[in-house]
């Protein structure tokens, strides 16, 4: 049905239709599936995401020791009151990091699009879920829309850390919840897609460095930063800012970025921060103990 975002937008304005709902036509298509089917699936997801969030903020640890218990930490000082930040983004940081550190710690959650990047889709979506009280059904379109440029994404570019660094990771997840965010507060197919290109250009270049070659740091708060960049950008797309550089260029660039970037910057924990003294000393704490 549609192949990149301007396919999607003009679509989505032609039939009158939120692009949530081209999501799931474009599922049925694809799959033979039923649309009762494919809303139920999406449903295990958002309970797997609720699940995680809701674990990760009464905290947890990873094996390794080098995360875990930083979604409490903001959670703690937003109820102070002081922070410098909306408490909207904080909260959103906080689910971001609480997914990521389940992850970390060997727990159950939903890839979007990535392991390493699932805590940025389930961090907006249950803070704005504060602002916003959206129905479950609501709750599910904002998969769907995350899902539709995640699509986009995964076709035209990429969305492994591996192949592409963590823009292509992070900058993805990104991206899709900052079209996703637009879209539940009653944004334009267009906005989302402004969205979208934000929050992209600004994590273009983004490496993949996993201290150890475990997907804690800087993963964590990477999809912490993630979070907070597609709030931002939902805003700004909001408030009628647009994306000089159309959103299907940028995910092309985003695509020729992570070709040019070496091995050493793609998940191999060669270069970057796994290269720093502390980073390999680290990792020579952590195998050093596991071989025991």
């Amino acid at each position: 049905m549609f192949r990149n975002v301007a396919e999607l937008v003009e679509m989505a304005k032609t039939k009158g239709i939120p692009i949530s709902e081209l999501m799931i036509l474009q599922e049925i298509e694809v799959t033979g599936r039923k649309r009762e089917e494919i809303i139920a699936q999406m449903d295990i997801n958002l309970t797997v995401m609720e699940q995680a969030v809701e674990r990760g903020l009464n905290g947890v640890s990873s094996h390794s020791g080098l995360t875990g218990g930083d979604a409490v930490l903001l959670q703690n000082y937003i109820k102070k009151g002081n922070y410098l930040s909306g408490e909207i983004i904080l909260d959103a940081v906080s689910k971001a990091v609480a997914t990521n550190e389940v992850n970390a710690a060997m727990g159950t959650i939903c890839a979007t699009p990535t392991a390493g990047s699932a805590g940025v889709v389930p961090g907006t979506l249950f803070a704005v879920k504060n602002k916003l009280n959206p129905t479950r059904e609501q709750m599910l379109a904002f998969l769907f829309t995350a899902g539709a440029f995640g699509f986009i994404v995964a076709n035209n570019a990429s969305i492994s850390g591996a192949a592409g660094g963590c823009q292509a990771e992070v900058g993805s997840a990104s991206g899709m919840a900052a079209a996703a965010i637009v879209e539940m507060a009653g944004g334009t197919p267009e906005q989302s897609a402004h969205a979208m290109a934000i929050t992209l250009k600004n994590m273009l270049g983004l490496v993949c460095d996993p201290v150890a070659g475990l997907v804690e740091v800087p993963c964590v708060k990477r999809n912490a930063m993630g979070a907070a960049n597609a709030m931002i950008a939902a805003d700004m797309a909001l408030a009628g800012i647009t994306s000089r550089i159309p959103c299907d260029e940028v995910i092309d660039s985003m695509y020729r970025i992570g070709q040019s970037m070496p091995n050493s910057l793609k998940e191999t924990a060669q270069g970057g921060l796994a290269a720093t003294p502390t980073a390999r000393k680290l990792e020579a704490e952590i195998f050093g103990k596991a071989a025991l």
